[in-house]
């Protein structure tokens, strides 16, 4: 059994399964478990898109405009370590190559054979359901079956104990700076285990682009920023923003020292194991005092806001 992963978030899922030494190749961006990195890398961005959350949003609606890829798969490489196995996704063109553009690589490089695995989640229970499709078509099943089993019942104690809080703050995510971006399809899940309110979006929904009006028109209790594919030292380059982006004198998460950052490129965006570990975050900043078991846990990867931009460790 040779593997390719083509996205982080399947390299963590094949990983959780025990198939881990069946990877023969991974994305560019595959950085967990540690030492993925060190495998053929088989996809590159096909541009060099700037460093600003705006400017790269705009970049990647232009590729996309003029139908053009975001991503390259190597054919070379593909065809060096031949895998038999291909985990992909088809849920967003911007987080990794295209179904399309795997199907016709394969077609270009000979490997007819090859078992296309593609994931698309918008649901929690979708990515307890890769995990066990991964696990069948590495023939880990009963592995599969164990990791889904323990991911599952660490959640559901999670919400257990977050449903003996009696407050239920309301609760905004963002996953995009510039433009602002809610957090759409797990994330309204994840807030109502952690113990809060979604506002804006539903489960499942995919996010939405709100302006400075629409934002005005809320007033969220507790904010958590964590934009996709950022880290906090990348996000943190962007703080300045949140004053011009977001109503930031009038919200009371901001006056009353509710806005946390959390790590985006590690936790949230990526539909893997570590939802979990995203949802003990969430918890942690949606109730600081009853759940700071959490927030000490996660320390490294979570920083809190003060109103003059200022960044206090949890």
């Amino acid at each position: 059994m040779r593997v390719a992963s083509l996205l982080p978030s399947a390299t963590e899922l094949v990983c959780a399964v025990g198939g881990r030494e069946n990877l023969v190749g991974v994305s560019h961006e595959c950085d967990f478990p540690a030492g993925v990195e060190a495998l053929p890398v088989l996809t590159r961005t096909k541009a060099n898109f700037p460093r600003a959350s705006g400017a790269i949003d705009r970049s990647v609606r232009q590729v996309l405009k003029d139908a053009l890829a975001v991503y390259d798969i190597e054919l070379e490489r593909l065809r060096e370590v031949r895998p038999s196995v291909i985990v992909t996704q088809d849920l967003c063109d911007v987080c990794a190559v295209s179904l399309s553009d795997v199907q016709r690589a394969l077609e270009q490089t000979g490997f007819p054979d090859t078992q296309v695995l593609s994931c698309r989640p918008t649901r929690l229970a979708d990515v307890w359901s890769d995990l066990r499709r991964v696990g069948a078509a590495l023939g880990r099943t009963e592995a599969a079956e164990r990791a889904a089993g323990q991911f599952e019942a660490r959640v559901a104690a999670i919400g257990a104990e977050t449903a003996r809080i009696g407050e239920r703050p309301s609760v905004l995510t963002i996953e995009w700076i510039d433009p602002v971006m809610i957090g759409g399809t797990w994330m309204p899940e994840l807030v109502e285990l952690a113990g809060g309110m979604a506002l804006v979006t539903k489960p499942g929904q995919h996010a939405p682009t709100l302006d400075l009006e629409q934002l005005m028109a809320l007033d969220p209790d507790v904010v958590l920023i964590k934009p996709c594919g950022f880290g906090l030292d990348r996000t943190e380059e962007e703080l300045a923003l949140l004053a011009d982006l977001l109503p930031w004198g009038t919200w009371s998460a901001v006056s009353n020292g509710r806005v946390f950052l959390a790590d985006g490129n590690a936790y949230f965006n990526r539909p893997g194991p570590r939802l979990v570990e995203s949802l003990e975050i969430l918890s942690a900043c949606v109730h600081p005092e009853r759940m700071s078991h959490f927030g000490e846990k996660h320390r490294d990867g979570m920083r809190r806001v003060t109103p003059d931009l200022r960044l206090e460790r949890f």
